[in-house]
């Protein structure tokens, strides 16, 4: 297995992406994630495989942890020249293939958190061009193969099993391998080894997202990995230990939060997002008041907000 580091100044820091089984005749050559589309970031994708001796067209299979554009975006033009199989969870396969109005929809989707989390005109209208400015970031369309909690995708003499991870996107997946007497995770966002993995403005479509989340670090910790290889920086030694720290990180971060509404109410996401953030810019706008709604949520669902026409409240 070699670990490939892309470049990525849009979201956060350098992308890691996966290749399996290259000069193995038993093994399909496999990448796990793609990175970004841009010409850039694609030209190091194609030199990083070109060292190991492997080009687009020889890449059999595509291994995608989620639908997050710096993720699968390079995933289309890699199944255009080789023909690849790209497996994705069915959560995100509308969003990965672009088919229908899933794209459409998750926009209008994000628009209408904006307006409910309180965000001044000029900072939603700056988050809008800032999208459109980065459309073509998501690539080309891909023809999907969907998977679901459960299934085993076949990669030679590994079998990857599909571990749902809901919570920062609503598809997002690990792949859990055993390698080398090692029980492994390709994990993409669900842990990461510096950051917490944003939650609640990443994907607007997910549903009580932080309280999904959280069961997902749960399940993580109950996979007992030896080592987790993450979307982004370097593996995780300590897996379950690092999906608790998380967990705790977000304990912490609700008690801030529950304290900044007793202090401000009536409060909006975007007012206690200024709290816990302060000034954002680029994609943070939405995640700086997704992280804080859902947080906000949380509390409400707990019946220890109440959220009002004016804001949050204490219940």
């Amino acid at each position: 297995m070699h670990h490939i580091q892309l470049s990525n100044t849009a979201f956060e820091g350098h992308n890691s992406v996966y290749l399996l089984g290259d000069g193995d005749a038993d093994a399909p050559t496999t990448l796990v994630d793609t990175g970004v589309a841009t010409p850039a970031v694609e030209s190091e994708l194609r030199a990083a495989l070109d060292a190991r001796g492997v080009a687009f067209a020889d890449v059999d299979r595509v291994l995608l942890t989620h639908w997050h554009h710096d993720h699968a975006g390079l995933a289309g033009a890699i199944q255009n020249e080789s023909g690849a199989t790209v497996f994705v969870h069915e959560a995100d396969a509308d969003l990965v293939s672009q088919r229908g109005h899933a794209r459409e929809d998750l926009q209008e989707a994000q628009e209408a958190a904006l307006y409910d989390w309180g965000l001044p005109d000029d900072e939603r209208e700056g988050l809008l061009a800032f999208n459109a400015e980065h459309r073509g970031l998501r690539g080309e369309p891909v023809n999907v193969t969907e998977v679901a909690d459960g299934n085993a995708v076949a990669l030679g003499p590994l079998e990857a099993e599909v571990v749902h991870l809901p919570g920062h996107a609503a598809g997002l997946v690990a792949y859990v391998v055993e390698r080398e007497g090692r029980r492994e995770a390709f994990v993409g966002d669900a842990v990461l080894p510096k950051y917490t993995p944003n939650v609640g403005g990443a994907d607007v479509r997910v549903d009580r997202p932080l309280a999904k989340y959280l069961d997902s670090l749960e399940r993580v910790e109950a996979l007992e990995l030896d080592r987790a290889w993450p979307g982004h920086r370097g593996p995780i030694i300590a897996p379950s230990e690092r999906a608790r720290d998380i967990a705790g990180h977000h304990e912490e971060r609700t008690a801030r939060v529950e304290k900044a509404v007793a202090d401000l109410a009536p409060a909006t996401a975007w007012e206690v997002s200024a709290e816990l953030f302060g000034s954002l810019a680029g994609i943070h706008v939405l995640h700086g008041p997704g992280e804080a709604y859902a947080h906000l949520d949380h509390l409400v669902r707990e019946r220890l907000l109440e959220a009002t026409a004016d804001g949050y409240v204490p219940a």
